[in-house]
This record gives structure tokens, C-alpha cells and sequence, in this order.
């Protein structure tokens, strides 16, 4: 089962670009889209053979996440059960047979780490979600997590000791998940450092592989044999993030 997951940078602006031939050539099950920045009625679909799920922000133009799925879900919910952190369409939950998708796109904490003390908060309240379905099933968690967890995930780290994404406080919120047991699962299969997600539009730092590692697939312990394989796919454009991709075995 291939899984595919891309913070997108805006849904419609996507749709112009590539989008339709990556969801041809890589044919995926299950694709985790993030930073949507519409409505579901601002799009037609396009994508058949796809069921096509929502979770938009209360404000127009910002945030979201979608999933478009082979395989009809058991349930799909909106959210993580908090007002508080439910109003930018940030988590969408897809339950299956096996297990439960989580696609998440992650609070930035933004320049001068104005929003640091809500990311922490936010933090605290999805590993307490993500355990709560764990109850259930195992757990597929993935999408722009905002955060490059080690060293290792960014291509400058000591530059960056305070600045948005590397603070010791968001990865430490990170590290948490793992602690929980959700596996990161690039990392099951390559231990070096160089391979980014992310790249800032400026100083051509894509070309020069100056990146992050921000966006994942996490998975519960119970799942770890399961996973076949896990990479990213940074020859794809149209974003200034790339897609991640996971393959499960049935």
C-alpha cells in the first residue's frame, strides 16, 4: 500500500502546476495533502477513482489538509476534539481496516517565535490524540510537522539553533512522539543527513540542497514491519515542499 504525503502550498495553485500528472505517474492509495488554502468547493475534482476528503480552515486562504483515497475509510474525522485547536483546518483522520491515517499539518511557530507557546500547546494536546486512537488501532501519522527533529534534518543546524522549526522546543515536542512510540520511519532506512523536504525560495537553496527535513511519516511500533520502504521525492516541483511516500505491506 503506497502512501503518499505533500505540503502543497496552496491546493488551486498546485492544480495549475503539476499536480495531475505526480498523482498519475506515482498512482498512489492513499495521498496526505497539506497547507490546502481552500475550500472543498473551490476545487473540481479531477482525480478519479479517488474519494476526496476536507478539513479547511475557518479562514479563508489559509491552512487545511485533504486526503484523496482509493479505499473508502470506515470514518473520517474533522479535527482533534479541541476547540482550541480546531478552528485552521489542521487535522484530518481517515480510520481504515487496519489502521488509522492521521494527515497533520503542523503550527509554525513562526519569525521572532511569536507563536512558540501555542505550538508547545498544540504539541502537548495531538500526542495526547494520537494516543487516544492508538487505543483503537495503530497509527499512520504524517504530514509538515514544522520541525527538523536532529541536526542531521536541516542543512545548517548551528545557524539555526533559535530560529522557527529548530528551536530545542519544538523539536523537543518531537521528540516526544518518538518517546510515545511512533516511529520515524525515513529514518528505518537512511541515517544520513542531506535529505530535505523543504527549501526556502531564496539564494536558489533548492538547487543548492540547502534544505529542511520537516515533513514525515510516523508510524505506531505495531506497524514497523509492515513498512517496506520510506523516501522522499525531491525531484517533484510545484511546491517548496516536496512529497514523502511510504510503502506498507497488505
Amino acid at each position: 500500500m503506497k502512501l503518499i504525503s505533500w505540503n502543497v502550498n496552496g491546493f488551486r495553485a498546485v492544480l495549475r502546476k503539476n499536480f495531475l500528472e505526480f498523482l498519475a505517474a506515482e498512482n498512489p492509495d492513499v495521498l496526505a495533502l497539506q497547507e490546502t488554502k481552500c475550500m472543498e468547493s473551490d476545487v473540481e475534482p479531477q482525480w478519479p477513482g479517488y474519494s476526496a476528503y476536507f478539513n479547511s480552515a475557518q479562514k479563508k486562504g489559509y491552512s487545511g489538509t485533504a486526503v484523496l483515497t482509493r479505499e473508502t475509510p470506515l470514518n473520517v474525522s474533522r479535527g482533534i476534539g479541541r476547540d482550541e485547536h480546531d478552528q485552521e483546518g489542521r487535522v484530518l483522520t481517515l480510520e481504515f481496516e487496519k489502521f488509522i491515517l492521521v494527515n497533520v499539518y503542523v503550527p509554525n511557530a513562526q519569525r521572532e517565535l511569536a507563536r512558540l507557546g501555542y505550538r508547545q500547546e498544540w504539541d502537548r494536546a495531538f500526542l495526547g490524540y494520537l494516543r487516544s486512537l492508538e487505543e483503537r488501532k495503530p497509527v499512520v501519522c504524517c504530514g509538515d510537522f514544522n520541525v527538523a527533529h536532529q541536526e542531521r534534518d536541516l542543512a545548517r543546524p548551528k545557524e539555526n539553533v533559535r530560529t522557527h522549526g529548530f528551536t530545542v522546543e519544538e523539536r523537543s515536542g518531537f521528540s516526544a512522539l518518538v518517546e510515545a512510540g511512533f516511529v520515524d520511519t525515513f529514518r528505518q532506512f537512511e541515517a544520513a543527513g542531506g535529505h530535505y523536504t523543504w527549501w526556502s525560495a531564496m539564494n536558489n537553496a533548492r538547487v543548492r540542497n540547502v534544505g529542511w527535513r520537516i515533513d514525515y511519516f510516523l508510524v505506531s511500533a505495531a506497524l514497523t514491519e509492515r513498512v517496506q520502504r520510506s523516501w522522499i521525492l525531491p525531484e517533484v516541483g510545484g511546491s517548496d515542499h516536496c512529497p514523502v511516500a511510504v510503502e506498507l505491506a497488505r
